[in-house]
């Protein structure tokens, strides 16, 4: 299950994507019982290879910089053909577009689900409410045991309503003073 900071980091990929003016940038969240290696896909497409390389620089140091993140992995830099960034919980992929229609790699991810960044901060927005929402535990502290032990009678904790019985101990003996 992909976190919240992996969900922000693929946010931040997919606006650097679009300030290098990317094309068609398509969010793919993948089913975890078909892709068991990453959580995600962002896929875009670029006019020609300098452009695809500068995606990629700006992904790179977009999320460089903002999460202290480096790409385990960088494939296709050089050509500007195909770039693949591998973040380990999403995958980026820069393409040219007549290679992403040869290769059309949405079609082979049938499983999984298209999101635009809308939707991804959606999701963000709904986490973080439910996170708020979750009741929190309160301990009760019995302190009528505590006054038990000190007197040796029955006890009962007020919120609980359990009864607790101490043992009343042996008082240590009185040591006399030496004149």
């Amino acid at each position: 299950m992909a976190t919240a900071q992996v969900r922000r980091m693929v946010l931040a990929a997919a606006a650097a994507c679009e300030e290098k003016k990317a094309e068609d940038p398509c969010i793919l969240e993948l089913d975890p019982t078909d892709s068991a290696f990453t959580d995600f896909f962002l896929i875009a497409s670029a006019t020609n290879p300098r452009q695809t390389q500068a995606i990629a620089e700006e992904v790179e140091m977009r999320l460089k910089r903002d999460f202290a993140a480096y790409p385990n992995s960088v494939e296709g830099r050089r050509q500007g053909e195909w770039v693949l960034m591998d973040y380990v919980d999403f995958v980026v992929h820069i393409f040219l577009a007549e290679k992403r229609a040869y290769y059309d790699i949405e079609r082979l991810r049938k499983s999984a689900r298209r999101l635009d960044r809308e939707q991804l901060k959606a999701m963000l927005v709904e986490k973080t409410r439910a996170a708020r929402k979750k009741p929190e535990k309160k301990t009760v502290k019995a302190a009528a045991p505590k006054a038990a032990k000190k007197t040796g009678k029955t006890a009962v904790a007020k919120k609980t309503g359990k009864t607790t019985v101490v043992k009343k101990t042996a008082k240590p003996a009185v040591k006399k003073k030496k004149k």
